[in-house]
């Protein structure tokens, strides 16, 4: 956590987007995506253990962390947000493709772009992201409320306040803290000022992903699956879905004593399963072993 990132802000669509960048320009290219309502600090603690052999980037999706809100958004908006990012971050400057990890939301636009534009990239990672169909639970994102988020009168207050979803327990809470804070902005109305959350609280309200499973089945690059054994998203009959969708021969593996944010829960032993799948799949990639 003490290797800090550059960090950056981009122009996308005219919209500034938060773009977090470790390792050298002309390495293998990492990018990492975050899930809902989240921020590219998510990685802040993993990055760094790939930054030897790779050139590593996270972001903020529009509407969220350091991204701009925006009046819309879509599963096509968010793939060009993806694929603008691999361009400025030099992702694509290495003799192999880059490959792209997707937490949770994040494994949405991640296949999106695997199906359209997934011949410029190396593989895709999806870490215990649901794939299910409308009317399934959790097969799109839940309905909110039109309001805007409580502003609390402290830092202390709001934190006090964060909870990850779904609710699960929490052995690193040093992560915890560090996420929660990346989450929260300052603000000062004509009423008040305090503290709230970072993330667009309108953003769901205007988007639906669809029949998800869709985007399994037509992947332009190799993937590979890796769940937290606890997640209470993905239970092995979900799993065993996703797993008859992708290509034949695709890797798939559980982290143990995981739920579903497994790089807070075990963040060694996921960076370690993701070392290892990455230092022969899709490619060698020079990996230290």
């Amino acid at each position: 956590m003490a290797q800090t990132p550059e960090v950056a802000q981009i122009a996308i669509d005219g919209f500034a987007t938060e773009m977090l960048t470790w390792g050298e320009r002309g390495k293998p290219g990492l990018l990492l995506l975050h899930g809902n309502g989240a921020h590219a600090g998510w990685w802040r603690f993993i990055a760094p253990f790939f930054a030897n052999d790779f050139r590593v980037a996270a972001f903020s999706w529009a509407g969220m962390g350091g991204s701009e809100h925006r009046p819309s958004y879509s599963i096509g908006g968010f793939v060009d947000q993806l694929l603008a990012v691999g361009d400025a971050a030099g992702l694509f400057d290495a003799p192999v493709p880059p490959v792209v990890v997707g937490h949770s939301f994040g494994g949405f636009p991640m296949m999106a772009m695997a199906g359209r534009h997934g011949a410029r990239f190396g593989g895709a990672v999806i870490v215990d992201t649901p794939f299910r169909a409308p009317g399934e639970a959790g097969g799109r994102p839940p309905s909110r409320p039109e309001r805007a988020h409580r502003i609390y009168p402290s830092l202390d207050a709001a934190l006090a306040r964060f909870r990850l979803a779904p609710g699960q327990s929490c052995a690193n809470l040093f992560i915890a803290d560090d996420i929660a804070r990346g989450s929260l902005v300052a603000v000062s109305t004509p009423a008040e000022t305090g503290w709230t959350w970072a993330f667009d609280p309108y953003l769901w309200s205007r988007f639906e992903v669809g029949d998800a499973r869709t985007l399994l089945t037509t992947p332009q690059c190799p993937v590979a699956l890796i769940w937290g054994e606890r997640s209470a998203l993905m239970p092995p009959v979900a799993v065993a879905a996703m797993r008859a969708l992708l290509p034949a021969g695709s890797p798939a593996f559980a982290i143990p004593d995981a739920d579903h944010h497994v790089m807070i829960d075990q963040p060694l032993a996921f960076v370690a399963a993701l070392r290892g799948l990455l230092s022969g799949w899709p490619q060698p990639t020079g990996v230290a072993t």
